[in-house]
């Protein structure tokens, strides 16, 4: 067996396109014109999502689940925008989100030597770990030094390469339309991951620089077509971490362990998120982001588990894994990459030994509060400051302080009894963990009960003022050791213990992983050649792909649904929430037109065989013209097995097509301005 990729399969780099694969798979040679259009056209939001610019004057695409924690933040009693939706007639009616910040990525270097060179003789994983994190601190304070672009050192095939990536960083961003979570969400929990599918899921913004809308040459060209069977697309965007080259090791540790662990923390959330939710509207609103985010991450946990439950799967991962060990402990070039595998089964051993403590205290699933988030990054950055930039933990480096600022220095509300209520679970879960003969609970929770000392810190915090933030801040740590604010006292108490876990971790679970993966990289190289693409990592990818239905069960789902089978969907469940259509949706029924036998009805939203992951929603589909086509914001239920492995059987992207967002904003929704600006009429 031989190292054989799926059709459409590959989270391809930008600047590293199998030219090959796209000539025999898609009939054309991609030039370094095409794909550094598709990368200064595309865009990395910092709330975990894709995006790309549509327009000359930075209007951006995305997402309303990528767009939905602006409209949070911008939702009050008197306005709900995530509800209600919106929509800017006017340039000046656009409204800013203030904690947002997104980057584009403009260049790429390689400094996978420099970085291996720095490790090349230190003597155990401690000195390592150390030394290879201060090598990419140097070289990410240089790059910013020398071009004033956000500089971020990427680990790539598990460490088997190192890439410096160079943003254009841009913090003036504001909403110019949002639909309404009813029709953006469509069928909510229960239709999500599934297909048909039936949503809006979209919202425009615009990015601004200097107080006026961005000029970029870079950005797709809106196309309402609709799409065909077969049709070649290709998709830009972020997709988050994969796991395809994991040895069956860390596989049957996430099977056995790991998701089961992760999925016992969220349903525990979203029950509490539910209680809180029920007690009013209000508590409903200020809740409801939080819980679609929880509702959304357990369900797309659920799909891997299943995946790695199913005994084939692991079969396939096993024989895979196998021949690549025949092959390299035959080959005398690669013998120094024969103990990966075993390097990687002692890592797992020891992950379980200190994840508790470790996610309790340095993953803060102990303390889940937005004040404690602030109160630990205001103190460690007293901390951190005093450091050579090198020395200290990544985050603090000077190459990302603007960015870590921003997001400290936001002036975002914050629900303090949504606090309160989330923090005294968290506190109770810490306490239930530990014991509660753990010195450490004794210090923290002394003979308080978990409700009463949540209620206590929550009342007691002044950090909910952005004044009080920066007063902290720029007092360095003598303001820190002075200061009575209960959070920045539980941040320090706890800090020692808490780095210290992070030590371990470093040292033996990250470092040790990360060079197994180097040399089962390496023999990958050696052996496949470069038809090998890395993991996912939150940073740009390209992927191509065909409009494609799939039989499930015996039962045969086509490539699309149409903008009139949005009131079908909704009839065959009697309009009850989560199918109950927006006012103005249903007030524009008649002039939609609907009639089943035009033949140019909307496209709305439809599947693909692209490779994308979470991190993905957000992102354009676009064609070989680099024309817009739709936007990414979902996959069905199987493609969540694709997490550790690519399938294309029945696997599928799920996008709202141009056509049916078109459709929306002209008949729906009456917004002349953005259509006109989609469709290249008017600034």
């Amino acid at each position: 067996m031989t190292h054989i990729l799926h059709n459409d399969e590959g989270m391809w780099l930008p600047d590293q396109l199998p030219v090959a694969r796209f000539k025999e798979r898609c009939g054309f040679e991609p030039t370094s014109e095409w794909y550094e259009h598709i990368q200064k056209a595309s865009v990395r939001m910092n709330n975990g999502g894709s995006a790309s610019f549509v327009s000359p004057n930075g209007l951006i695409i995305t997402n309303h689940h990528v767009a939905e924690s602006v409209l949070d933040d911008l939702t009050t009693k008197k306005k709900d925008y995530i509800r209600d939706g919106f929509y800017a007639k006017r340039l000046e009616d656009e409204i800013p989100a203030k904690q947002l910040e997104v980057n584009v990525l403009w260049e790429i270097e390689d400094v996978t030597d420099r970085v291996q060179r720095a490790i090349a003789y230190c003597k155990g994983s401690a000195q390592s770990s150390k030394e290879r994190k201060a090598e990419i601190s140097r070289i990410e304070k240089e790059s910013f030094g020398a071009t004033g672009l956000r500089s971020d050192v990427v680990t790539l095939y598990r460490g088997g390469a190192y890439y410096l990536y160079r943003y254009k960083k841009y913090t003036d961003v504001r909403l110019v339309f949002a639909p309404e979570k009813a029709i953006a969400s469509f069928g909510g929990d229960t239709d999500n991951y599934e297909f048909p599918r039936f949503c809006l899921d979209v919202a425009f913004l615009r990015v601004y620089e200097n107080g006026q809308p961005l000029k970029t040459e870079h950005f797709f060209l809106w196309s309402d077509v609709n799409s065909r069977d077969n049709d070649l697309l290709f998709v830009a965007g972020h997709p988050g971490t994969t796991d395809r080259l994991s040895t069956l090791a860390r596989l049957r540790y996430l099977r056995d362990f790991g998701l089961p662990y992760q999925l016992n923390l969220l349903r525990r959330r979203e029950v509490s998120l539910q209680q809180f939710s029920g007690r009013s509207e209000d508590n409903e609103r200020k809740a409801l982001h939080a819980l679609h985010g929880v509702q959304n991450i357990r369900k797309r946990f659920l799909g891997q588990l299943g995946a790695l439950q199913n005994p084939e799967f692991i079969f396939q991962k096993k024989y895979q894994e196998d021949e690549l060990r025949i092959r390299v402990s035959k080959d005398p070039n690669l013998a120094e990459c024969r103990d990966a595998w075993e390097m990687i089964e002692g890592v797992e051993r020891r992950v379980r030994e200190i994840r508790d403590r470790f996610n309790l205290l340095e993953g803060g699933i102990g303390f889940m509060t937005k004040f404690f988030g602030i109160a630990r990054i205001i103190v460690r950055l007293a901390e951190e400051d005093l450091k050579l930039n090198e020395e200290r933990l990544p985050e603090f480096n000077d190459s990302s302080r603007d960015s870590l600022l921003h997001s400290l220095f936001s002036s975002a509300p914050i629900h303090k009894d949504l606090e309160q209520y989330q923090l005294a679970d968290s506190l109770a879960y810490f306490m239930e963990t530990l014991g509660t003969d753990d010195e450490l609970v004794k210090k923290i929770l002394g003979s308080k009960s978990p409700g009463m000392l949540s209620y206590e810190l929550i009342s007691a915090t002044k950090l909910d003022s952005v004044d009080e933030r920066k007063r902290l801040v720029g007092g360095g740590k003598a303001a820190i050791e002075h200061s009575q604010d209960p959070f920045i006292k539980l941040a320090l108490l706890i800090d020692k213990e808490s780095r210290d876990i992070r030590k371990i971790f470093e040292a033996e679970i990250e470092e040790v992983r990360e060079r197994a993966y180097a040399k089962i990289a390496k023999a990958m190289f050696v052996l496949y050649g470069n038809d090998v693409y890395p993991d996912a990592t939150f940073t740009l990818r390209i992927t191509f792909g065909r409009v494609s239905g799939y039989v499930d069960e015996g039962v045969k789902i086509s490539y699309s649904t149409d903008i009139d089978d949005i009131f079908r969907h909704a009839e065959k469940h009697n309009s009850k929430e989560p199918w109950s259509l927006p006012e103005r949706w249903l007030k524009a029924k008649k002039r939609l037109a609907l009639n089943k036998y035009r033949s140019n009805i909307s496209n709305f939203n439809f599947i693909t065989t692209h490779d994308t992951h979470g991190g993905n929603s957000g992102s354009p589909v676009f064609d070989s013209r680099l024309r817009f086509r739709g936007i990414l914001f979902d996959g069905n239920i199987h493609a969540n097995a694709t997490t550790f492995m690519y399938v294309d059987d029945v696997a599928r992207a799920v996008s709202v097509h141009a056509a049916g967002i078109s459709t929306a904003l002209k008949t729906v929704y009456g917004a002349k301005r953005l259509v006109d600006e989609l469709e290249g009429k008017a600034a």
